[in-house]
């Protein structure tokens, strides 16, 4: 009994920090938010076309060798 007492207890003490912690942060501003997203969405992009590139051009290579 006494144990989940304490058990309990240590999970509300837990979710208390996690309220004071989240308090502390520093959000970004809408803006800030929007602005964010598009250089993470343009990141995206240019990688997915240097990948897309480089998987072109070693499938031409294996097929020039193997042919």
């Amino acid at each position: 009994m006494a144990e989940e007492k304490a058990e309990k207890k240590g999970v509300v003490q837990f979710f208390k920090e996690v309220r004071a912690e989240l308090n502390k942060v520093s959000w970004p501003t809408k803006k800030e938010l929007v602005s964010y997203t598009g250089v993470v969405g343009l990141a995206v992009v240019i990688v997915c076309v240097l990948i897309w590139i480089c998987d072109t051009a070693f499938a031409r290579l294996f097929r020039a060798i193997l042919s």
